[in-house]
């Protein structure tokens, strides 16, 4: 099933960089700013697998839109 273009959210109030994100993303979608904190990158590669959002310790990261056939 193909997914549907989302926006990629990442609250700063509540992300403390331990980079998790970065590290877990299959496609690269993130890098690491110079405090460790993420930045969306390459948004059009992100394949919305959930596992930023699933991995994030504090809840920092989210992903809007929906998946085809939602």
């Amino acid at each position: 099933m193909e997914k549907a273009p989302g926006v990629i959210t990442v609250n700063e109030k509540w992300c403390k960089g331990c980079g998790i994100c970065i590290a877990f993303c299959p496609a690269k979608v993130f890098t690491a700013r110079e405090d460790g904190k993420p930045v969306v990158t390459n948004p059009d590669a992100c394949t919305r697998c959930g596992l930023c959002e699933l991995r994030c310790p504090d809840f920092a990261i989210s992903l809007g839109g929906k998946s085809h056939g939602e």
